[in-house]
């Protein structure tokens, strides 16, 4: 293994991809994650390839270019844009005698420096040590194998077999921590649509503004800087909307294009808010040449999520960055409204609550459902959130319950469950006997 320097990393970029040149959108996205990530990029190096060598990703002849590089500048690591093997990264690292990591590493590094929330610490180490666990043989090279000639006779196999299993111990209490976290989360939630609080999600890609948004809509104090995963932590606030009406607005970490799946998998607890939020606001930079693609990662990532069949609102910031003036327009292709403000001035902000509380306005459902006997974990559910007007046992053992309550809350329960969206009978109170004696 090669130590970690412990002031400042000098770090080759070194920008990879199969098929054809590596698209200047995303060059700079990763010089800025390195940057993020406390990197002191002192060159840049680019490959392209028709097919990845199975060795070292990159061809020979870049290799040696790399090891020139490497002297050249007295760098401590190399950063490659590509997803690396462990073998790839290995036989990098011994034949340039300097640290590889790859675009995986770097991101779940930098969730590492910014993580500061107990949930947020537990998260990024799951993540970290199931990237972890397919690497182990990195580090004991020089151990691995018990058997051989004098003097080489080690116990290679048996320290990574011990490491495997301290590692998959490791995850095992951090998944059942993160359950109980979860399960707090969940109890949360249905806290909230116990008492109708409605919730708004706040995504984006990272970078764009959602923390200064936020702030400006809340009063709160998240961190705020210009960099990418400046704030990793979900937070939760009070949003005063108009009428007298109020909400929580949560604020998610940002997306990035091709995110680690160790750390979807890890967040997904959290990101869990967004899927069964009432509202998305999804900030968007105005001033950013390239928007249009990142609206379109963040939206692949919405629905792999499952949240991408909840409202949403494209909330277009720093105008005044721009010659753009405050509007509200329709969008087109059934994609919702659409917002141009500045979270830095304030321009827009009261607009924009005003269209908050208007898409939040409930509306109320009543009618009766059947239940089977197996449904008893439903019905209790229905029962928690106090939407069950009357109930009647049926000759099945089942159940014919009255309901009133949220028709967003109700979609919600409904696909949790997997049952169809027609399975409520619209009856009036009234009626519901007269259903009850035919049954």
């Amino acid at each position: 293994m090669f130590e970690r320097p412990r002031s400042g990393e000098r770090a080759i970029l070194m920008h990879a991809s199969v098929g054809g040149p590596p698209d200047t959108i995303e060059n700079e996205e990763f010089l800025e994650l390195a940057t993020s990530a406390g990197a002191i990029v002192v060159d840049e190096l680019v490959s392209a390839r028709k097919n990845p060598d199975s060795r070292f990703f990159i061809g020979k002849g870049k290799v040696e270019e790399l090891s020139d590089s490497v002297s050249k500048n007295a760098a401590d690591l190399i950063i490659s844009s590509a997803m690396l093997s462990p073998s790839q990264e290995r036989n990098l690292e011994k034949s340039l005698n300097c640290r590889v990591l790859d675009r995986s590493g770097l991101i779940l590094d930098i969730f590492a420096q910014r993580a500061r929330t107990f949930e947020g610490k537990l998260q990024v180490e799951l993540a970290q040590l199931r990237h972890l666990s397919t690497r182990l043989i990195r580090g004991w090279t020089h151990l691995e194998r018990q058997k051989g000639g004098i003097g080489l006779r080690g116990p290679g196999e048996t320290q990574l077999e011990t490491d495997r299993r301290l590692i998959g111990k490791r995850i095992r209490q951090l998944k059942i921590r993160l359950e109980q976290v979860d399960r707090r989360r969940t109890m949360n939630r249905q806290n909230r649509i116990r008492a109708e609080i409605p919730t708004v999600a706040l995504v984006g890609y990272t970078n764009v503004g959602k923390s200064t948004l936020f702030n400006t809509l809340t009063d709160a104090d998240v961190f705020v800087k210009d960099k990418l995963f400046a704030t990793l932590d979900p937070t939760m606030r009070k949003l005063e909307l108009p009428d007298n009406c109020h909400a929580i607005l949560i604020d998610t970490v940002g997306f990035v294009r091709d995110l680690p799946h160790e750390l979807i998998a890890a967040f997904r607890s959290t990101l869990q808010e967004t899927k069964e939020a009432d509202l998305i606001l999804h900030l968007i930079d105005a001033s950013d040449t390239y928007r249009w693609q990142r609206v379109r990662q963040v939206n692949a990532v919405l629905k792999e999520l499952g949240a991408d069949q909840v409202p949403q609102i494209r909330v277009y910031n720093k105008i005044d960055k721009l010659d753009r003036n405050l509007r509200l327009m329709n969008n087109c292709r059934d994609e919702g409204q659409a917002i141009w403000l500045s979270a830095m001035t304030g321009e827009g902000i009261s607009l924009l609550l005003a269209v908050i509380g208007d898409r939040l306005r409930r509306k109320k459902i009543n009618g009766a459902i059947r239940l089977k006997p197996s449904q008893g974990r439903f019905r209790s559910v229905l029962f928690d959130l106090g939407a069950v007007l009357q109930e009647t046992t049926v000759e099945d053992g089942g159940w014919l319950l009255e309901l009133n309550l949220d028709e967003r809350a109700f979609s919600r329960l409904l696909k949790r469950e997997n049952l169809p969206s027609d399975i409520l009978q619209q009856v009036a109170t009234t009626k519901f006997s007269k259903l009850a004696q035919q049954i």
